[in-house]
Formats: structure tokens, sequence, C-alpha cells
């Protein structure tokens, strides 16, 4: 069954999106923890990072890069936050990899 992620990236469901190419798609988080709150998924469906495979390496390396981009794009030259909850446990709510990138605000996550 496809996760919410899957049906915004099929246009099934509507999103305010920020970026996107080949790889991935980045757009605002509809319960946003800070001024700034954008989540950048891989448009291969890859569970957690506890699912990735030596073949997914390119995908997440270019997801870092686009969530640097989008800061850059979101005027966040001051600093943000990159955060990737992995399973139930850690505290990922969808089935679906992704990127949190937070800003505008001082953050002080660990």
């Amino acid at each position: 069954m496809p996760s919410i992620f899957s049906k915004i990236i099929d246009r099934e469901i509507p999103a305010d999106i920020v970026f996107e190419d080949d790889v991935c798609l980045a757009f605002r988080d509809i319960n946003p923890k800070a001024p700034v709150h954008v989540l950048v998924i891989p448009k291969k469906e890859i569970e957690s990072l506890a699912h990735l495979s030596d073949e997914d390496e390119s995908i997440v390396g270019h997801c870092v890069l686009a969530v640097a981009k989008i800061a850059a794009q979101e005027g966040l030259a001051d600093g943000y936050n990159m955060v990737v909850n992995c399973g139930q446990a850690g505290g990922q709510e969808v089935p679906h990899l992704h990127f949190h990138l937070l800003g505008g605000a001082k953050q002080t996550l660990v």
C-alpha cells in the first residue's frame, strides 16, 4: 500500500512543493515545528534509514544536498537542522524515508 508521501509524489494528494527533481521531492510540512519546516523525500519508496541498501547511497546523498539547496532557497544562511527519524520508536510517523529541514528559529534538538 503506497504511503501518503507516494501519493504526494504521484500528485494524488496536494502539497506545497518547494523543490523537485528526478530523485526527490520537497514540500512544506502541514504541521510545522519551526517557521520553516520542509520535508525532503526520495521518489524511490524506501521505508526508513534501517531499510537502506548500498544501491541507495547516491539517493540519500542527493537528498542531503537537496536539503542544503532548499535551506539556501529559504534564506536559512544562519543555520538550520536536518532531522531523520527512523522507525516508530524513533518518532517516524510515515513509513517513507524523509528528511526534515527545520529553520527560521533557534532549534536545540540534542
